[in-house]
């Protein structure tokens, strides 16, 4: 079994730091600007809300009926929302407002500046979390997969890298906006893929054969509603003020269909006895 462990541990790193070639993709470029931010931020959300409501919230109602699994999505949305109502966040003012108030010398435009810098960190910060959930439940299933197989641990963790990429873009991007550091962009995406071991390790070592299938379905199913949540209260506001509502729509779709394609392409590599 600890050789197992070790296998499982290392194809999760391979999976959980291909976030870092997302970020690197975000770090190494030029600073982006305001709507290419805000199209990053729509092709984000469409990212999270393809995983939450396609991915976790649709494998929750399959394995624990239509009522359980959305008392569980539901529970998470609460859950969350009940958080954030306590963490203080700026009120997000349009960004042409912005650039007006620059342009007219007006000293408060220097403060909406930061207030605008402070709502995308926030937003940074919220995606980082989501992502670390969606993470988490990864390792477990290349621990599972790894222990059915090599060839099935390794396709796994190579499909799970393919889908970790652009999510070390979503986590890398407002970061690096935000604080205008390459290194706090690299090093919290990064982080955010770390989630993926951290899985392994719990899964191999507090609950291998006590966790309840039905519970751990449930569990997820509320980490879709928690992703829901997050997105469509912090991504998507940030993504129609920057990029404008039309643009930021069409992003959110390519997102989606992007995230839809991994998923497909990660359940042909999951063995039938996690399908």
């Amino acid at each position: 079994m600890d050789s197992q462990m070790l296998v499982a541990l290392g194809l999760s790193l391979v999976g959980g730091l291909s976030t870092s070639l997302g970020a690197l993709f975000v770090v190494l470029s030029e600073t982006p600007n305001m709507k290419m931010l805000g199209l990053l931020q729509g092709f984000a959300a469409g990212l999270m809300l393809s995983i939450s409501f396609l991915d976790l919230a649709h494998n929750a109602i399959n394995s624990i009926g239509f009522l359980k699994g959305n008392l569980w999505f539901f529970g998470g949305v609460i859950f969350f929302a009940c958080i954030a109502k306590f963490i203080p966040e700026p009120t997000l003012a349009p960004s042409t407002d912005v650039k007006r108030r620059k342009k007219n010398g007006d000293e408060g435009g220097k403060d909406m500046a930061k207030k605008h810098r402070r709502q995308v960190l926030y937003s940074g910060i919220v995606t980082a979390i989501g992502i670390s959930l969606h993470n988490f439940p990864e390792g477990m299933a290349v621990f599972l997969g790894s222990i059915k197989g090599m060839r099935v641990g390794v396709n796994l963790a190579l499909a799970i890298a393919l889908h970790n990429i652009p999510e070390g873009v979503a986590v890398a991007l407002p970061i690096y906006f935000a604080t205008e550091s390459k290194w706090q962009a690299f090093k919290l995406a990064t982080l955010s893929g770390l989630a993926e071991p951290l899985g392994v390790i719990i899964v191999a070592y507090l609950f291998p054969s006590s966790l309840s299938p039905e519970i751990l379905e449930g569990l997820l199913g509320a980490v879709g509603g928690i992703m829901a949540f997050l997105t469509l209260h912090e991504m998507l506001p940030l993504a129609f003020d920057y990029a404008g509502q039309k643009q930021a729509v069409k992003a959110v779709f390519v997102g989606m269909a992007c995230m839809s394609a991994s998923l497909y392409f990660l359940e042909l590599s999951l063995p039938e006895s996690m399908t």
